[in-house]
């Protein structure tokens, strides 16, 4: 088991529930440096649909993990911890307090209960699996897999496409079940529990006790990120030549729903209720996954003090830890 990181705090939400404006708030009172936990702020050149913090805010305090991956290539779980782990220490290291941002609950938790050694994707093996299920179907993949990991294959439904195929495709690479490896993951969830490595963080969650305050934001930011040139700029990607839709970078809510407008897959006057509907989808999977983690202390953002409540959480926290 790895070494206890420093203490560093979190600050996790949904999508537009204000932890940018939140993050500089207690960078202000607080010498932090922001790590970014969001997946899709690692792309260079996605920034209106993102919500990139603009420059004046990133250049207000040091931030990291942002404009790192060109949007062709993938940035993973395993690849943020290692990255956040190193930097938790750095800051530390350097007198300030690292403060982690977001709202990729995967990030988190990977960060929190640690990664197991799943295999890495193989384009080629997962390239024959299609061929095979477009030949065999689903159903008979799904099939083969409870021959060999009936665990896994228990727990899937026969047309479940994507998990089956990953779950084949482990096999395959590993020679192990993808069972196998949730049993380990299982182990270093209990381990670190025991070790208590996590105690050294605090997660502080913003989350609104009225669920139409956060889709009024979500809708207006969807909004100003039309009238600000969200189109021009999926356009300027799609100009590159070398994306597609299928990258994670262009499954990204919004990015998906406007190639797909911009390439007449679907029509041009649904774009911003599709792109509203799958923003919401994405706050409720990302609300969901917070109740998940009982160590976070809420505060809800749609009340008014949001932002003192939780600026005197955070004191409140610090100083207790200050405390000899």
């Amino acid at each position: 088991m790895s070494n206890p990181l420093p203490f560093y705090l979190c600050l996790a939400g949904p999508t537009a529930a204000g932890k940018t404006a939140a993050a500089l708030a207690i960078a202000a009172e607080h010498p932090a440096e922001i790590i970014s936990v969001d997946s899709a702020l690692v792309y260079q050149g996605m920034d209106i649909g993102t919500a990139k913090p603009e420059a004046h805010e990133l250049a207000a305090v040091p931030h990291h993990l942002i404009n790192i991956r060109d949007p062709l290539h993938t940035y993973s779980a395993a690849e943020f911890v290692k990255d956040a782990k190193t930097l938790i220490t750095d800051i530390s290291a350097r007198g300030k307090l690292p403060l982690l941002v977001g709202g990729t609950m995967l990030y988190f938790k990977a960060l929190f209960d640690g990664l197991d050694d799943m295999p890495a994707a193989s384009p080629e093996i997962r390239a024959a699996l299609e061929a095979e299920a477009a030949a065999l179907g689903w159903p008979a993949m799904h099939a083969q897999l409870a021959a060999v990991d009936p665990v896994t294959a228990a727990r899937l439904a026969p047309a479940d496409s994507q998990r089956i195929q990953r779950a084949l495709e482990v096999y395959r690479v590993s020679g192990q079940p993808l069972s196998y490896f949730h049993a380990q993951q299982d182990a270093i969830k209990k381990e670190a529990a025991r070790a208590d490595i996590t105690g050294a963080s605090t997660l502080f969650s913003l989350e609104p006790a009225d669920r139409t305050w956060l889709h009024g934001r979500i809708a207006q930011r969807f909004d100003l990120m039309l009238q600000g040139g969200f189109l021009d700029e999926v356009k300027t990607l799609m100009a590159r030549g070398d994306l597609h839709p299928d990258l994670p970078s262009m499954r990204c809510v919004g990015y998906r729903q406007a190639w797909e407008a911009l390439t007449g897959v679907s029509p041009m006057a649904e774009l911003r209720d599709k792109g509203i509907f799958a923003t919401r989808q994405l706050a409720k999977r990302q609300i969901t996954w917070l109740r998940s983690m009982p160590r976070r202390q809420v505060i809800a953002c749609d009340q008014s003090g949001a932002q003192e409540t939780l600026l005197h959480a955070v004191r409140t926290t610090l100083q207790q830890r200050a405390k000899p």
